[in-house]
């Protein structure tokens, strides 16, 4: 099954991707075998996911996900879905 996926790095940046694998792919972050950005940024953990039934529609979340600024996403990790609406790509950390 497919996933879109949200990792802290060791700098505390966030880095958003997608893969069929999860625990695969989290252990080749971890192994320096990930995305450019997280080669230097290691050690990676998993803060967020959601599993989907196809490729495309975790790749077109990744891509939405990605858009968003850092208060966003940490809403989206923390589960405070009702926060979504009100924040936009420049707001600050919560």
């Amino acid at each position: 099954m497919p996933f879109m996926c949200i990792l802290e790095c060791s700098d505390r940046s966030l880095y958003v991707g997608s893969t069929r694998e999860l625990e695969r792919r989290l252990a080749q972050h971890n192994d320096g075998q990930g995305a450019a950005y997280t080669r230097t940024r290691l050690p990676v953990r998993l803060l967020h996911f959601e599993q989907f039934d196809g490729v495309a529609d975790a790749y077109r979340r990744e891509k939405q996900v990605q858009g968003w600024g850092r208060a966003k996403r940490l809403a989206l990790v923390k589960e405070q879905l009702e926060r979504l609406p009100g924040l936009g790509r420049k707001d600050v950390s919560i």
